[in-house]
Protein backbone atom coordinates (compact mmCIF):
# COMPACT_ATOMS: atom_id res chain seq x y z
CA UNK A 1 0.00 0.00 0.00
CA UNK A 2 1.41 3.19 -0.93
CA UNK A 3 1.82 6.04 1.62
CA UNK A 4 -0.52 9.24 0.80
CA UNK A 5 1.94 11.51 2.67
CA UNK A 6 5.03 10.49 1.09
CA UNK A 7 2.86 10.67 -2.54
CA UNK A 8 2.58 14.49 -1.55
CA UNK A 9 6.05 14.70 -0.78
CA UNK A 10 6.71 13.01 -4.00
CA UNK A 11 4.68 15.17 -6.01
CA UNK A 12 6.26 18.54 -4.00
CA UNK A 13 9.53 17.36 -5.52
CA UNK A 14 8.24 16.83 -8.35
CA UNK A 15 6.35 20.64 -8.73
CA UNK A 16 9.93 22.29 -6.99
CA UNK A 17 12.61 20.27 -8.86
CA UNK A 18 14.77 19.36 -5.41
CA UNK A 19 14.32 18.18 -2.06
CA UNK A 20 15.50 21.63 -0.77
CA UNK A 21 12.33 23.69 -2.33
CA UNK A 22 10.25 20.34 -1.42
CA UNK A 23 11.27 20.46 1.68
CA UNK A 24 10.39 24.36 2.74
CA UNK A 25 7.18 23.85 1.11
CA UNK A 26 6.42 21.04 3.12
CA UNK A 27 7.97 22.80 6.46
CA UNK A 28 10.09 20.11 6.99
CA UNK A 29 14.20 19.38 6.16
CA UNK A 30 15.67 17.99 2.80
CA UNK A 31 16.48 15.31 4.57
CA UNK A 32 13.15 14.31 5.98
CA UNK A 33 12.00 14.36 2.35
CA UNK A 34 15.43 12.31 1.10
CA UNK A 35 13.81 10.02 3.50
CA UNK A 36 10.62 10.26 2.26
CA UNK A 37 11.50 9.67 -1.52
CA UNK A 38 13.69 6.32 -0.11
CA UNK A 39 10.09 4.92 1.85
CA UNK A 40 7.96 6.26 -1.05
CA UNK A 41 10.75 3.61 -3.62
CA UNK A 42 10.74 0.82 -1.04
CA UNK A 43 6.96 0.77 -1.10
CA UNK A 44 6.66 0.93 -5.34
CA UNK A 45 10.06 -1.49 -5.76
CA UNK A 46 10.77 1.25 -8.18
CA UNK A 47 13.40 4.04 -8.13
CA UNK A 48 11.63 6.99 -8.32
CA UNK A 49 13.83 10.06 -8.55
CA UNK A 50 17.18 10.77 -9.69
CA UNK A 51 19.02 12.68 -7.39
CA UNK A 52 21.88 15.11 -9.15
CA UNK A 53 23.99 18.16 -8.55
CA UNK A 54 21.26 20.40 -10.07
CA UNK A 55 18.54 18.94 -8.64
CA UNK A 56 16.32 16.05 -8.55
CA UNK A 57 14.15 14.50 -11.38
CA UNK A 58 11.65 12.19 -11.64
CA UNK A 59 12.09 8.66 -13.55
CA UNK A 60 9.57 7.61 -16.05
CA UNK A 61 8.20 5.60 -13.11
CA UNK A 62 8.34 8.44 -10.44
CA UNK A 63 6.13 10.27 -13.76
CA UNK A 64 3.30 7.78 -13.34
CA UNK A 65 3.36 7.84 -9.60
CA UNK A 66 3.30 12.12 -9.80
CA UNK A 67 0.43 11.87 -12.25
CA UNK A 68 -1.92 10.07 -9.77
CA UNK A 69 -0.42 11.49 -6.51
CA UNK A 70 -1.98 14.79 -8.36
CA UNK A 71 -5.01 13.17 -8.76
CA UNK A 72 -5.47 11.31 -5.27
CA UNK A 73 -4.31 14.43 -3.56
CA UNK A 74 -6.86 16.53 -5.48
CA UNK A 75 -9.94 14.39 -4.37
CA UNK A 76 -8.59 14.94 -0.61
CA UNK A 77 -8.65 18.54 -0.80
CA UNK A 78 -12.13 18.33 -2.19
CA UNK A 79 -12.91 15.46 0.40
CA UNK A 80 -11.77 18.19 3.14
CA UNK A 81 -13.00 20.75 1.67
CA UNK A 82 -17.06 19.09 1.37
CA UNK A 83 -16.61 18.18 5.05
CA UNK A 84 -16.00 22.10 6.17
CA UNK A 85 -18.80 23.29 4.04
CA UNK A 86 -20.62 20.33 5.84
CA UNK A 87 -19.93 21.44 8.96
CA UNK A 88 -19.67 25.05 8.40
CA UNK A 89 -23.60 24.20 7.27
CA UNK A 90 -22.65 25.82 3.82
CA UNK A 91 -23.95 22.37 2.39
CA UNK A 92 -26.23 19.87 3.88
CA UNK A 93 -29.97 18.62 4.56
CA UNK A 94 -31.97 18.66 7.58
CA UNK A 95 -34.46 15.87 7.34
CA UNK A 96 -37.08 16.73 10.10
CA UNK A 97 -40.31 15.29 11.78
CA UNK A 98 -42.31 17.07 13.88
CA UNK A 99 -46.02 16.54 15.00
CA UNK A 100 -48.85 18.23 14.58
CA UNK A 101 -49.56 21.00 16.93
CA UNK A 102 -45.67 22.05 16.42
CA UNK A 103 -45.79 23.73 12.96
CA UNK A 104 -48.72 26.09 14.46
CA UNK A 105 -45.62 28.08 16.23
CA UNK A 106 -42.95 26.65 17.16
CA UNK A 107 -41.16 25.30 14.06
CA UNK A 108 -41.61 27.52 11.87
CA UNK A 109 -40.08 30.08 14.51
CA UNK A 110 -37.37 27.94 14.20
CA UNK A 111 -37.18 27.38 10.79
CA UNK A 112 -36.69 31.70 9.81
CA UNK A 113 -33.75 31.04 12.32
CA UNK A 114 -31.93 28.43 10.71
CA UNK A 115 -32.78 30.05 6.97
CA UNK A 116 -31.03 33.49 8.69
CA UNK A 117 -28.27 31.78 9.48
CA UNK A 118 -27.63 28.98 7.10
CA UNK A 119 -29.74 29.61 3.43
CA UNK A 120 -27.96 27.13 1.85
CA UNK A 121 -29.08 24.60 3.86
CA UNK A 122 -31.38 21.83 2.43
CA UNK A 123 -34.59 20.85 4.26
CA UNK A 124 -36.83 17.86 4.11
CA UNK A 125 -39.72 18.16 6.59
CA UNK A 126 -42.88 16.33 7.44
CA UNK A 127 -45.36 15.84 9.92
CA UNK A 128 -46.03 12.74 11.48
CA UNK A 129 -47.33 11.77 15.42
CA UNK A 130 -43.72 10.72 17.90
CA UNK A 131 -43.74 6.85 17.43
CA UNK A 132 -43.93 7.53 13.23
CA UNK A 133 -41.18 10.10 13.83
CA UNK A 134 -38.88 7.67 15.96
CA UNK A 135 -39.13 4.84 13.55
CA UNK A 136 -37.70 6.74 10.91
CA UNK A 137 -35.18 7.81 12.85
CA UNK A 138 -34.07 4.27 13.90
CA UNK A 139 -34.37 4.03 10.28
CA UNK A 140 -31.66 5.93 9.00
CA UNK A 141 -34.35 8.18 6.94
CA UNK A 142 -34.69 11.24 9.41
CA UNK A 143 -32.29 13.11 11.77
CA UNK A 144 -34.22 14.81 13.80
CA UNK A 145 -37.98 14.40 15.77
CA UNK A 146 -39.87 16.43 17.32
CA UNK A 147 -42.20 14.97 19.93
CA UNK A 148 -44.35 15.84 23.32
CA UNK A 149 -44.36 14.44 26.51
CA UNK A 150 -46.47 12.64 27.97
CA UNK A 151 -46.95 10.68 25.21
CA UNK A 152 -48.25 6.68 24.00
CA UNK A 153 -44.81 5.42 23.43
CA UNK A 154 -43.61 2.55 24.66
CA UNK A 155 -40.78 2.65 27.51
CA UNK A 156 -37.87 1.55 25.13
CA UNK A 157 -38.88 3.84 22.25
CA UNK A 158 -35.68 6.40 22.46
CA UNK A 159 -32.91 3.17 23.27
CA UNK A 160 -30.21 4.46 21.47
CA UNK A 161 -31.60 7.66 20.39
CA UNK A 162 -30.72 11.00 22.51
CA UNK A 163 -33.06 13.47 24.00
CA UNK A 164 -32.74 17.06 24.61
CA UNK A 165 -35.55 18.83 26.03
CA UNK A 166 -36.92 21.97 23.84
CA UNK A 167 -39.23 23.86 26.16
CA UNK A 168 -41.91 23.39 28.75
CA UNK A 169 -45.21 23.96 26.87
CA UNK A 170 -47.95 24.64 29.69
CA UNK A 171 -51.73 23.96 29.31
CA UNK A 172 -53.59 27.05 28.80
CA UNK A 173 -57.88 27.21 29.35
CA UNK A 174 -59.46 28.54 26.29
CA UNK A 175 -62.98 29.92 26.62
CA UNK A 176 -65.70 31.50 24.15
CA UNK A 177 -65.30 35.22 23.95
CA UNK A 178 -68.06 36.70 26.48
CA UNK A 179 -67.56 34.06 28.81
CA UNK A 180 -67.76 35.13 32.47
CA UNK A 181 -64.30 34.39 32.82
CA UNK A 182 -62.81 35.70 29.80
CA UNK A 183 -61.91 38.72 31.65
CA UNK A 184 -59.53 36.99 34.79
CA UNK A 185 -55.88 37.21 34.31
CA UNK A 186 -55.96 33.16 35.05
CA UNK A 187 -58.26 30.83 35.35
CA UNK A 188 -58.56 27.66 38.11
CA UNK A 189 -59.19 24.51 36.55
CA UNK A 190 -61.76 24.10 38.68
CA UNK A 191 -63.83 26.88 38.07
CA UNK A 192 -64.49 25.34 34.86
CA UNK A 193 -65.71 21.68 36.25
CA UNK A 194 -69.31 22.11 35.21
CA UNK A 195 -68.68 23.66 31.89
CA UNK A 196 -69.06 21.22 28.36
CA UNK A 197 -66.08 20.58 27.04
CA UNK A 198 -64.25 20.04 23.91
CA UNK A 199 -60.90 17.75 24.08
CA UNK A 200 -58.09 16.74 21.84
CA UNK A 201 -57.71 13.20 21.06
CA UNK A 202 -55.13 10.13 21.58
CA UNK A 203 -52.04 11.42 24.03
CA UNK A 204 -53.14 15.00 24.08
CA UNK A 205 -56.35 13.82 25.65
CA UNK A 206 -55.22 12.03 28.21
CA UNK A 207 -52.92 15.32 29.09
CA UNK A 208 -56.17 16.92 29.60
CA UNK A 209 -58.07 14.73 31.50
CA UNK A 210 -55.32 14.34 33.72
CA UNK A 211 -54.99 17.52 34.82
CA UNK A 212 -59.00 17.86 35.33
CA UNK A 213 -58.31 14.64 37.51
CA UNK A 214 -56.24 16.40 39.39
CA UNK A 215 -58.76 19.73 40.00
CA UNK A 216 -60.88 16.83 41.58
CA UNK A 217 -63.53 16.42 38.43
CA UNK A 218 -64.01 14.51 35.38
CA UNK A 219 -64.85 16.86 31.96
CA UNK A 220 -67.94 16.28 30.39
CA UNK A 221 -66.74 16.15 26.70
CA UNK A 222 -69.27 17.36 23.83
CA UNK A 223 -66.90 16.69 20.90
CA UNK A 224 -63.35 15.75 20.48
CA UNK A 225 -60.82 16.06 17.48
CA UNK A 226 -56.83 15.55 17.07
CA UNK A 227 -56.83 19.22 15.65
CA UNK A 228 -56.33 22.03 18.39
CA UNK A 229 -57.56 23.92 15.47
CA UNK A 230 -60.69 22.57 15.38
CA UNK A 231 -60.89 22.10 19.16
CA UNK A 232 -60.61 25.66 19.53
CA UNK A 233 -63.04 26.53 16.49
CA UNK A 234 -65.71 24.56 18.29
CA UNK A 235 -65.11 26.44 21.58
CA UNK A 236 -65.43 30.05 19.47
CA UNK A 237 -68.80 28.46 18.34
CA UNK A 238 -69.70 28.16 22.33
CA UNK A 239 -70.01 24.27 22.27
CA UNK A 240 -67.91 24.01 25.57
CA UNK A 241 -64.06 25.01 26.89
CA UNK A 242 -60.86 23.25 26.35
CA UNK A 243 -57.28 23.10 27.25
CA UNK A 244 -54.77 23.95 24.69
CA UNK A 245 -50.78 24.06 24.70
CA UNK A 246 -49.70 27.58 24.90
CA UNK A 247 -47.47 26.97 21.11
CA UNK A 248 -50.63 25.19 19.69
CA UNK A 249 -52.64 28.29 20.74
CA UNK A 250 -54.77 30.06 17.62
CA UNK A 251 -55.66 34.00 17.12
CA UNK A 252 -59.24 33.80 17.26
CA UNK A 253 -61.66 37.30 18.47
CA UNK A 254 -64.14 34.38 18.44
CA UNK A 255 -61.97 32.55 21.88
CA UNK A 256 -59.77 33.91 24.87
CA UNK A 257 -57.41 32.12 25.98
CA UNK A 258 -56.31 32.21 29.75
CA UNK A 259 -53.67 30.76 32.04
CA UNK A 260 -54.40 28.70 34.20
CA UNK A 261 -53.77 29.12 37.76
CA UNK A 262 -51.18 27.32 39.59
CA UNK A 263 -51.59 24.25 41.64
CA UNK A 264 -50.94 24.44 45.52
CA UNK A 265 -47.38 22.99 44.86
CA UNK A 266 -47.04 26.09 42.34
CA UNK A 267 -47.23 23.94 38.95
CA UNK A 268 -49.19 24.25 36.60
CA UNK A 269 -49.99 21.24 34.06
CA UNK A 270 -48.58 21.06 30.52
CA UNK A 271 -46.37 18.62 28.37
CA UNK A 272 -42.81 18.58 27.45
CA UNK A 273 -41.77 19.08 23.89
CA UNK A 274 -37.92 17.30 23.17
CA UNK A 275 -36.14 16.88 20.49
CA UNK A 276 -35.00 13.29 19.97
CA UNK A 277 -31.94 12.66 17.45
CA UNK A 278 -28.68 10.39 17.12
CA UNK A 279 -26.38 10.20 19.41
CA UNK A 280 -23.93 13.18 19.91
CA UNK A 281 -20.87 11.76 17.97
CA UNK A 282 -23.08 10.75 14.59
CA UNK A 283 -25.62 13.80 15.01
CA UNK A 284 -25.28 15.51 11.77
CA UNK A 285 -24.42 19.09 11.86
CA UNK A 286 -28.13 19.84 10.31
CA UNK A 287 -29.50 18.48 13.12
CA UNK A 288 -27.44 20.25 15.56
CA UNK A 289 -28.15 23.54 14.30
CA UNK A 290 -31.52 22.96 14.41
CA UNK A 291 -31.54 22.08 18.03
CA UNK A 292 -29.97 24.96 18.90
CA UNK A 293 -32.99 26.77 16.69
CA UNK A 294 -35.89 25.40 18.41
CA UNK A 295 -34.48 26.05 21.74
CA UNK A 296 -34.10 29.86 21.01
CA UNK A 297 -37.33 30.04 19.08
CA UNK A 298 -39.19 28.58 22.13
CA UNK A 299 -37.42 30.87 24.44
CA UNK A 300 -38.30 33.61 22.49
CA UNK A 301 -41.97 32.37 21.93
CA UNK A 302 -42.25 32.30 25.93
Amino acid sequence: MLDVRRMRVLHEVARTGSFAAAASELWCTPSAVSQQIAALEREAGVVLVERGARGARLTAAGAVLDRHAAVVLGQLAAARAELDDLAQLRTGRLRMTAFESAWALLVPAALARLRAEHPDLELDLAEADPDEGLAALRSGERDLVLVFEPNDLPGDALAGALRTEVCRDELHAVVPAGHPLAGAPQIALDDLAQESWVVPTESCERLVRGACAVAGFEPRVVFSSADYGAVQGFVGAGAGVALVPRLALSESPRVVPRPLAPRPDGSRPGRTIAAVTASEDIRPPAASAMLDALRTAAAQLA
